[in-house]
């Protein structure tokens, strides 16, 4: 799920804070709630045409996986046949 406030009608302030020599965001419980995380996960900020996305997803693991899904579609027989 990206937040962008935009798209939803939807614009949450975020807090910076110091942490140690750098700095991080605040997120509430209901901004976590909404991208379905936990303290301790990882997020994901990537350049767009109109700005930056934050999500939950890696886009280098997405691009992988959609990769992945091509190589089994194509070669299912051999993979059956691999886990006999």
């Amino acid at each position: 799920m990206l937040l962008r406030a935009y798209e939803h009608s939807l614009m949450i302030k975020l807090k910076l804070t110091a942490v140690g020599n750098s700095a991080g965001v605040v997120f509430s419980k209901e901004v976590l709630a909404r991208l379905k995380l936990d303290k301790g996960d990882a997020v994901y900020l990537t350049e767009a045409p109109d700005g930056y996305r934050l999500t939950p997803y890696n886009p280098e693991f997405e691009s992988q996986m959609t990769a992945a899904r091509k190589i089994m579609k194509k070669r299912r027989a051999v993979l059956r046949e691999l886990a006999k």
